[in-house]
């Protein structure tokens, strides 16, 4: 009951919100050697609750840039960002786990630093661990653990922090193409079953597709919205479909029309 109660909870609050990222007129500058450096130019994009979107585009472009102004890591040169739902949850490329903590001590962490209960935080640490279907790895050290797994226990540390809007930078870019795929369906799943908006940031396009509802591609130097993509391919998704290769490759002529107009190779 205190678990149906909870969802609902959480769908009134999602049903409440117009969106769950706003981006507006957000440009991004560096400063170095050369001068200033124009990063991203006026980027607008929202993300509705409980949508996923994907954010492609070459080496360079600006995605992480972009991702780390939705996290509050780093302010805009120009514009706004919004997110109504509270600080978002970030999920890095590499694990970040501490190698000193288990796998389920490194989600307690998060859960501290949460203001969650002593008591409370070992059962709730072994709840996102079923979650990510990591069930008894809870005692388990990062070295004990495959890349995998350790992605797995990122994910569920990035649950733990209770956000309605999850980031995640390239975070399956490292892994082989199998275990990609396996993590490709639990992402979904979880999407699916919490109802988070994700924001995933990709410079595969196969990935881009078979995961999100929208892609969104970036023109590189700076960073524009070139152009966006419903994926209207029902779940679960294949990275064979034919469905998702056909846009696949339509989305890889435009990517590749953006990289030759920069004169990138």
């Amino acid at each position: 009951m205190a678990t149906t109660l909870a969802k609902a909870a959480e769908g009134t609050v999602a049903e409440q919100l117009t969106h769950a990222a706003r981006i507006e007129h957000v440009s991004k500058s560096f400063s170095g050697p050369a001068g200033s450096q124009l990063v991203l130019d006026d980027i607008n994009l929202d993300v509705a609750p409980g949508e996923f979107v994907t954010i492609l585009g070459a080496s360079g472009c600006g995605k992480s840039t972009l991702l780390n102004l939705v996290a509050g890591l780093d302010k805009p040169s120009a514009g706004s960002i919004e997110t109504p739902g509270g600080r978002p949850a970030l999920m890095f490329q590499e694990h970040a786990l501490f190698p000193w903590l288990t796998a389920g001590k490194n989600i307690e962490l998060a859960l501290r630093l949460r203001g969650v209960a002593k008591a409370d935080r070992k059962p709730e640490a072994e709840r996102l661990l079923e979650l990510v279907r990591l069930g008894g790895a809870y005692g388990k050290r990062v070295h004990e653990l495959s890349g995998g797994m350790r992605q797995r226990v990122a994910l569920a540390r990035a649950l733990a922090q209770d956000s309605r809007l999850l980031l995640m930078d390239e975070p399956f870019a490292a892994l082989d193409a199998i275990t990609r795929d396996v993590l490709h369906g639990e992402l979904t799943r979880i999407w699916a079953e919490t109802g988070l908006s994700v924001l995933f940031v990709t410079h595969n396009v196969r990935e881009a597709v078979r995961l999100a509802e929208r892609v969104v591609l970036l023109s590189s130097r700076p960073g524009r919205v070139a152009k966006e993509w419903t994926v209207d391919i029902p779940q679960p998704r294949r990275i064979e479909d034919a469905d998702v290769a056909e846009l696949s490759l339509e989305i890889t002529e435009h990517l590749r029309g953006e990289i030759r107009r920069h004169g990138q190779h």
